[in-house]
């Protein structure tokens, strides 16, 4: 059965208990957050785009093998001046709002104004952050809403420009064992230049203990990259961090910011300002991260286009990371409203899918090396560096799996080498209907599907004191579309992927995006 992507979800703010089938183990206490668009239409007017949706966040609060659901609407200032008046007045990435015909000019005016430099939404749809002890929900614009992490209510807007020169920031940051964040952005033509910056947010202090203040005003700058070119910022969802680097990847899919600012005018929106080049290369930007500096080598790949990475580690003088790599952007324009409500099985001639790549980076020096040798001298993958010239490395992935997106891993490993990898399954399109657990060593998938199900990125939850990588359960939202039934929010065993538990929830489950487990006691 199909399932319809562009119909307005139904908030439960209230918690509900749901109905266990199965053991929920007793160690598993915490409160699974899960975010994404739900609303695409406001009055007479509708999203063009699943992405630009309006946010409603949802929870699973696991407690003495019971599970409470609620969910609510993310109420920023999108939402109650969309509400407001009963019209989509707020643009979005792949949506741009224009006035109601009726307006008079000075209002038409205003608003075109506002499109030339823009202020971008707070309609944080895309995932949550944790900055210091406050949780936030994030899209990838400068502005992060900082929310109740257990009645999920909406609280105090928060600008990063405020601390920071950022127009873009990721949704995927980083979180070592003491409770620091680090993250990173996009500044756009600041003082003349565009550069991309990382930066830790580092965790509660004794002294900011009671007080409400935001935990990004003890932000630190650790480096900036320059852009390779002012007005064509390269655009990145996520980047890798190891103890000693971080990997970032400044790809050929670019925000041209000349267009963005005409986009309006023109009568197109901001996606379409994003181009593919792929006739370029793609620089992969290694950075140490005690000293904030790059290392002198420069690598290079072909044109790729990366969304997620799956983590990164170090290994015998080499840096190895793991994306999710696709060969162009096609991805995006599949989640175009129009092409899901036209394409009911959500096969897609065009879909390109994704490749599960490895890349490994040596660091010592190429120095008395002869051009076209390979410096990556590791046993277990069949990634390369070629050298091309004196400080240059031309890299090629191995190609662990295809079709496999929204990868998770045990995060207690991440920075470290891991084996076990969970994601959806996006063979045939990038709507999934199935999971599964990935063994990077064997290279063996193991699957979990049902009938008329559609299962949300999977979140693995180590267990308490584990004894082994995979030690642990996966949590997965899962819409169902079977008649009579609901929604379930399943547990399946890490290392076996056999279902443990599920929990079925009294209302209708949505698509979402990405998910963030908070243990009890966080």
């Amino acid at each position: 059965m199909a399932t319809d992507f562009s119909k307005n979800a139904k908030e439960q703010p209230e918690p509900c208990q749901a109905e266990v089938k199965g053991s929920i183990p007793s160690w598993l206490q915490g409160t699974l957050l899960r975010n994404g668009p739900g609303i695409f239409s406001v009055g007479d007017t509708s999203y063009d785009h699943w992405f630009d949706g309006m946010a409603i966040m949802t929870s699973f609060a696991f407690k003495d093998g019971e599970v409470t659901h609620r969910s609510r609407f993310l109420r920023g200032d999108t939402y109650k001046a969309n509400m407001a008046a009963n019209r989509i007045v707020v643009s979005e990435m792949g949506t741009m709002a224009y006035p109601d015909p009726s307006k008079n000019f000075i209002v038409k005016a205003i608003t075109f104004l506002n499109h030339t430099v823009p202020d971008f939404t707070d309609n944080g749809a895309s995932n949550f952050i944790k900055y210091g002890n406050d949780y936030y929900a994030t899209s990838e614009t400068n502005y992060i809403r900082k929310i109740d992490p257990v009645t999920l209510e909406t609280q105090d807007k928060v600008d990063y420009m405020k601390y920071l020169p950022l127009n873009l920031a990721s949704s995927h940051p980083h979180y070592d064992k003491e409770g620091n964040a680090y993250n990173m952005g996009t500044s756009i033509a600041e003082k003349g230049k565009t550069k991309y910056m990382l930066f830790k947010v580092p965790a509660a202090s004794e002294k900011d203990k009671g007080k409400d203040v935001p935990a990004l005003k003890n932000v630190e700058v650790i480096c900036t990259v320059p852009c390779r070119s002012l007005l064509t910022p390269s655009y990145f969802h996520s980047f890798g961090m190891t103890d000693n680097y971080f990997i970032f990847i400044e790809q050929p899919i670019k925000l041209d910011i000349l267009k963005m600012a005409t986009a309006y005018m023109r009568g197109v929106n901001w996606a379409s300002c994003l181009k593919f080049c792929p006739e370029e290369n793609t620089l992969i930007h290694l950075i140490d991260r005690k000293t904030g500096k790059e290392v002198e080598t420069k690598y290079y790949t072909g044109a790729m286009v990366v969304y997620h990475h799956v983590n990164a580690f170090e290994d015998d003088g080499h840096v190895i990371f793991d994306v999710i790599a696709y060969n162009d952007n096609s991805l995006y324009d599949m989640f175009y409203l129009s092409k899901l409500k036209n394409n009911p099985g959500f096969h897609d001639d065009s879909y390109s899918k994704p490749s599960y790549k490895r890349f490994a980076l040596p660091v010592q020096s190429d120095k008395g090396t002869a051009v076209g040798e390979d410096l990556v001298k590791l046993k277990y993958t069949t990634a390369s560096a070629l050298k091309e010239k004196e400080g240059k490395l031309m890299c090629q992935a191995e190609v662990l799996c295809e079709g496999f997106e929204l990868p998770r891993m045990n995060y207690d490993l991440n920075g470290k080498r891991h084996r076990f990898v969970y994601g959806n399954i996006v063979e045939e399109s990038a709507l999934s209907r199935q999971i599964g657990k990935f063994d990077t060593e064997t290279k063996r998938m193991v699957y979990w599907n049902e009938d008329n199900c559609w299962p949300s990125e999977p979140v693995f939850i180590p267990r308490p004191n584990g004894e082994s990588e995979d030690d642990g359960v996966v949590l997965t939202c899962v819409i169902n579309s079977n008649p009579g039934q609901s929604g379930f929010i399943l547990l399946l065993d890490g290392k076996t992927f056999k279902e443990v538990a599920r929990a079925y929830v009294n209302t209708s489950l949505h698509k979402d995006m990405h998910g963030f487990f908070i243990p009890q006691g966080n």
